[in-house]
């Protein structure tokens, strides 16, 4: 019996949708990815804590995905549980005038419309970022001048050993494209964010600009992940790989965005082989043009 088998007759009795040898080309936006072992939508804290204890008992390989927007999915599957936050991780409510609580597992698309809602103001350069509000925290996801550290007041999570806890403001370290879960191994349950109070009109018209900004310049139309690479310092990674000549360039089916150098995109039903290839050749050229180390920001399974 596969290990994960374990896993997945747990989920079954815990009332969890789970499916054995799920691709992940459904669950990434790069289309990308063989087979996970076995997959669960987890419906609450308890049944995450159920979960995860038996994983380590078990000694279960396990992964928690959100959108599958950063993702790169090996073309050989996954070989343990991938686990994706439903249910009561999709909900939010209004704390008090000026605070939400959101679940991880809701998308930050669902959270600005929510937070426009309630004429709060403070998400709107998150309008339009395609991950779940869980995976923006865990990377400290910005665009337009703000990031998810500006607003976050504080997380909940819980241990690999399914342990609840809480992390303050200021224990979050977070810094460019990281945060203390980056290091920690805890599961991001729930986020509370304060904003301020705005002019609903207000808000809608900057969500409205930042998405059209958005639109016109990113590739929008093509499976991708986003970003591949980290903003070095001193520099921006899409103008130097635009500067080395490498717009369009592709391997197999996948191609260094001719609208933004900084996405690789699936032009044409790529491998996660492609993208890996591509992305040494990007770093390889651009290290020995300009000196530039770029760092993936993507994340590679």
């Amino acid at each position: 019996m596969d290990r994960t088998d374990i896993i997945y007759n747990l989920a079954e009795i815990l009332g969890c949708e789970a499916r054995k040898y799920e691709p992940m080309s459904k669950h990434t936006t790069f289309k990308i990815g063989g087979a996970a072992d076995t997959y669960v939508k987890v419906t609450s804290a308890s049944k995450l804590s159920a979960i995860l204890k038996e994983c380590v008992e078990s000694d279960v390989d396990y992964m928690i995905i959100g959108n599958g927007s950063n993702l790169l999915a090996s073309d050989d599957g996954y070989h343990g549980v991938v686990l994706r936050l439903d249910g009561d991780f999709r909900k939010m409510a209004l704390v008090d005038e000026d605070t939400i609580y959101c679940g991880a597992g809701a998308t930050l698309a669902a959270l600005c419309k929510y937070a426009l809602s309630c004429g709060l103001s403070g998400l709107e350069f998150a309008w339009g970022i395609p991950g779940t509000v869980g995976g923006a925290v865990f990377m400290n996801a910005g665009a337009y001048g703000g990031e998810m550290k500006d607003v976050v007041y504080s997380v909940n999570h819980v241990t690999p050993e399914g342990e609840t806890g809480r992390t303050e403001k200021d224990d979050l370290q977070f810094g460019y494209r990281t945060s203390v879960y980056r290091k920690n191994k805890a599961i991001i349950t729930g986020v509370t964010l304060k904003l301020k109070k705005g002019d609903p009109e207000e808000i809608r018209a900057k969500m409205d600009d930042f998405l059209g900004r958005r639109s016109s310049k990113q590739p929008l139309e093509y499976p991708s992940a986003g970003s591949v690479f980290k903003r070095p310092e001193g520099a921006y990674a899409g103008a130097l790989i635009e500067q080395c000549g490498l717009k369009g360039h592709s391997h197999g089916g996948a191609q260094v965005s001719e609208k933004h150098a900084g996405f690789i995109i699936n032009r044409d039903h790529a491998t996660a082989n492609d993208v890996k290839s591509l992305i040494r050749e990007v770093q390889t050229k651009v290290y020995d043009e300009t000196g530039y180390n770029l760092e993936c920001e993507l994340i590679i399974l």
